[in-house]
């Protein structure tokens, strides 16, 4: 299983050198990706420009949205900054996508909150179009577009890793729940009749030494939407080298391929923490 770290880009207040001094380490190791995430009302970079400053100062680490709110974006500018940001990585793109769950940002976009799951299907559809018959250039490093992951919980979800996607995204939580959304992956899969084995991807948070608490407190705020599970979130904060090896093992045991650890502390102590576990 490899192991990703994602970028403090939408921790409040980080500052852009830091963004690029973070994906500049990265790239040193031993990660194999750098990941982001969405978020439109909130103090925060946007994924794909986060990505794109990322790409510069690095050569060697994907780079992966897991994800972006899809329906948020207009589907052919989508495609044409997907398309670019692979091209100008050299073809190190993974993208990402979701319906998103939080109503304020479908509201200040002006976009239907309603019709988001239809308004993603049909997007997916129309994304892998643009990028096989080269309507919206730059022509994409990978024949057909860069590799596409589905995020949800859903049957829907399944359904659409299996009709348009290269793989799965997990939203993070224990190693078995990530087991049965997998499972349920796979099933759909194989009802499809797709060749091969879908990509299997999970996500976590961490925060490592002095100042967990402060990164529990990040937590708490980026998921007040969800009202008394934030706090079960927080309680998933990974705070110890122990935690984060067993947090690993699990994963991997349970069939995943990239495991993609979040900071929550922008500092990039916490970055060379981490590496010193992984390795």
């Amino acid at each position: 299983m490899r192991i990703g770290i994602g970028l403090p880009a939408t921790i409040p207040g980080t500052a852009g050198d830091l963004i690029i001094e973070w994906a500049r380490r990265a790239d040193a190791g031993p990660f194999s990706s750098l990941g982001v995430l969405d978020r439109l009302v909130y103090d925060c970079y946007e994924p794909m420009t986060a990505l794109a400053v990322a790409a510069g100062v690095t050569h060697r680490v994907r780079l992966a949205t897991t994800i972006v709110i899809a329906p948020l974006r207009n589907t052919a500018l989508l495609a044409k900054q997907a398309a670019s940001l692979d091209a100008l990585s050299g073809g190190r793109l993974v993208l990402g996508v979701a319906v998103g769950a939080r109503e304020d940002d479908y509201a200040v976009a002006g976009v239907e909150m309603k019709t988001r799951g239809q308004r993603l299907s049909e997007q997916l559809a129309a994304l892998r179009s643009y990028w096989e018959e080269g309507a919206i250039g730059p022509r994409s490093a990978r024949q057909g577009g860069p590799e596409v992951l589905v995020g949800g919980f859903s049957d829907v979800t399944y359904a659409r890793v299996a009709r348009y996607a290269d793989g799965y995204v997990h939203g993070g939580g224990p190693p078995k729940a990530f087991a049965r959304a997998a499972h349920r992956v796979l099933a759909a899969w194989a009802d499809a009749e797709r060749p091969g084995r879908p990509q299997l991807w999970g996500q976590g948070y961490f925060a490592l030494g002095e100042g967990a608490e402060a990164g529990a407190d990040y937590l708490r705020d980026y998921y007040a939407f969800t009202g008394p599970f934030a706090e079960k979130i927080a309680a998933g904060l990974l705070t110890t080298p122990q935690a984060i090896a067993q947090y690993i093992r699990g994963y991997e045991e349970e069939g995943c391929d990239e495991l993609i650890l979040f900071p929550t502390i922008a500092d990039l102590d916490q970055l060379d923490r981490l590496a010193d576990v992984i390795a």
